[in-house]
């Protein structure tokens, strides 16, 4: 699979970009293109962007891009985040592994939803205008999340995406970590804020990877999912805390 295939495979798979069209007939290992998460990232945080591009900064603009966003990928990290807060009321791990396939969403992924979402406006405003460039940035860098549990845990199930995504190389991990802190050095206000954006997206990782390793024994795929998310708030945070 050549490199251009895997970024494709990466934005087909982390966005609902229809394109494709433009991967080869066959069945391509999701790990391989790992490395290609974060470039995935940036393209959504630019299209999402537009909003505060045209509008420039404010409430208003804000919103609209993390709706945006949430439309670009159809709501895939936010179905992932409230399944895996959801979790947390099962009795057993049998339990919110089944708790975690069902269609419905429960208090706990009610109130991540909207903790999540008002964090990122929150954030989005507070940066004024440097909100796209850190929106950029955070997307790029919140992708790294899923690169490092996909390493770093094995699978709780014997099916489903956390086990057939398979387990990307060390060098992809290298290259998806340079490419999301080079994201964060270019798009935050300063060194200090991208520091501490880095901090807290690796707060936020090692968080999902304890309370995924308790609840259900390793990852799955809306554990990957909610990481994105996560750690997407983190850099916002983290960036916005210091503007």
């Amino acid at each position: 699979m050549s490199r251009s295939h895997q970024i494709v495979l990466a934005l087909v798979f982390l966005t609902r970009l229809p394109l494709g069209r433009l991967l080869p007939p066959e069945v391509l290992p999701l790990s391989r293109a790992a490395w290609a998460f974060p470039l995935a990232g940036a393209v959504l945080g630019l299209l999402a962007g537009v909003p505060l591009w045209i509008m420039g900064t404010g409430l208003l603009p804000a919103a609209l891009s993390v709706a945006l966003a949430i439309w670009l990928t159809g709501a895939l990290h936010e179905d992932a985040l409230a399944d895996f807060a959801d979790a947390g009321g099962g009795r057993d791990r049998a339990d919110r592994l089944r708790i975690m396939r069902e269609s419905t969403i429960g208090s706990y992924g009610a109130a991540a939803l909207v903790a999540t979402g008002l964090v990122r406006v929150a954030a989005l405003a507070a940066l004024a205008a440097l909100g796209p460039l850190a929106l950029i940035a955070a997307a790029a860098a919140g992708r790294v999340a899923p690169v490092m549990l996909m390493r770093a845990l094995p699978p709780a199930r014997t099916d489903g995406l956390g086990q057939g995504a398979g387990q990307p190389s060390r060098r992809a991990v290298v290259a998806a970590t340079l490419t999301g802190v080079l994201a964060l050095l270019l798009g935050a206000p300063g060194p200090g804020a991208a520091a501490l954006a880095m901090a807290l997206i690796g707060l936020s990782v090692v968080a999902v990877s304890r309370r995924a390793c308790r609840l259900l024994g390793g990852q799955t795929g809306d554990v990957l999912g909610a990481s994105v998310l996560l750690a997407e708030c983190a850099a916002l945070v983290g960036m916005a805390a210091l503007t």
